[in-house]
């Protein structure tokens, strides 16, 4: 018994485009931290190694060094701003006494009865009054200037100390790559780490099935699913040369991290 054309054709055109893929539950995310500073490592946290970690530090550079820097440092701006302060506080007292000097000095410059050597000593005073007044101001935005260049190397040593620290929260922590008295330095891989709060699902789709994508539904271990692509890429794959890799994102929680979950296309 022969079958209608138009259902031989329903029959292939369904089959042709009911692809199966196996792919394995990733995390969203895997990143090899690398440090960003360079150091002995102080400390290696092989406890939190395959486990989930709330708030701890994995790795620790030697920082002592930056931390003793810091304290002076913090030391030395606390005295410029004193400094600062005290300047400034004397500034209205210098201006008064160059004004009153000024004020002498222009009232005898053309006084008949004050003689050439009065006139020259309240000139002499009024331009001693002036500099030391002009002067303490160059000293205040001097001060200006080194406590600037201060706060910056305060926050220049903030942020080398930090980057001497791996703090993970709420990560998981899949290996660590230094041990404790290795030297580490910049660009050296520190951990490898996990985002666990998504997942995802990598297939490789050829091109017919990329063309038909708006035709077919997507189907996670035989069951129709509320999910669709998050991504897929417009050119073919490096290693998987005749195919477009895709993603699908998935809730936390939806399928155990590792395993396999079977995708059709149908």
């Amino acid at each position: 018994m022969k079958l209608p054309l138009l259902l031989l054709f329903a029959f292939f055109n369904t089959t042709l485009f009911a692809a199966e893929h196996y792919a394995r539950v990733e995390p969203i995310e895997r990143a090899t931290i690398k440090a960003a500073a360079a150091g002995e490592v102080m400390e290696a946290n092989l406890s939190l190694e395959g486990r989930m970690v709330a708030d701890a530090v994995a790795v620790q550079l030697d920082d002592r060094l930056d931390r003793k820097d810091l304290d002076h440092s913090r030391q030395t701006l606390k005295l410029l701003q004193n400094n600062l302060k005290l300047t400034r506080e004397m500034l209205p007292g210098l201006e008064g006494s160059w004004k009153r000097q000024e004020g002498n000095f222009l009232r005898l410059k053309d006084l008949a009865t004050a003689s050439q050597t009065q006139k020259d000593q309240a000139y002499q005073a009024m331009v001693a009054a002036q500099n030391q007044y002009l002067s303490t101001r160059q000293q205040a935005i001097n001060l200006q200037r080194s406590i600037l260049e201060m706060q910056q190397k305060i926050a220049t040593l903030q942020d080398r100390i930090a980057k001497k620290r791996l703090h993970l929260k709420n990560r998981y922590l899949y290996r660590l790559l230094v041990r404790r008295g290795e030297f580490a330095g910049i660009g050296t891989p520190l951990a490898v780490v996990d985002d666990l709060r998504r997942a995802k699902l990598v297939i490789y789709l050829s091109a017919d099935e990329v063309k038909n994508l708006d035709k077919l539904s997507l189907w996670l271990n035989g069951k129709k699913s509320d999910l669709n692509f998050s991504k897929i890429w417009k050119e073919t794959d490096d290693t998987y040369l005749s195919s477009y890799r895709a993603e699908i994102v998935l809730p936390a929680g939806r399928y155990p991290f590792s395993s396999l979950v079977k995708v059709e296309l149908k």
